[in-house]
C-alpha cells in the first residue's frame, strides 16, 4: 500500500479541527452551527481515512477519544 499524500494529509488535519472545533461549540458553549447528521458525516469521513492510511492516526484524533477529559 502506499503512502498517504498531502492532499488525504490535510483533509485529516481539516476534518480533526473541523471536528474539535463543533464538538466544543456543542459541548462547552451549549451552540451548534451544523446538525448532528452533518457532524457524524465528518466523522465517518475521518475513520475511513484513518482505516486506508493507519500511519495517520493519533492518540488525539477525535476517532481515538470516546470521551472528554475525567473531572478532577
Amino acid at each position: 500500500m502506499r503512502g498517504a499524500s498531502t492532499e488525504i494529509k490535510s483533509r485529516i488535519k481539516k476534518l480533526r479541527e473541523a471536528i474539535e472545533h463543533h464538538r466544543y461549540l456543542y459541548h462547552v458553549l451549549d451552540r451548534q452551527e451544523i446538525s448532528e447528521e452533518a457532524l457524524d458525516s465528518l466523522k465517518r469521513e475521518l475513520t475511513l481515512l484513518e482505516e486506508q492510511y493507519p500511519e495517520l492516526i493519533t492518540p488525539d484524533s477525535p476517532s481515538q477519544r470516546i470521551g472528554g477529559k475525567p473531572l478532577p
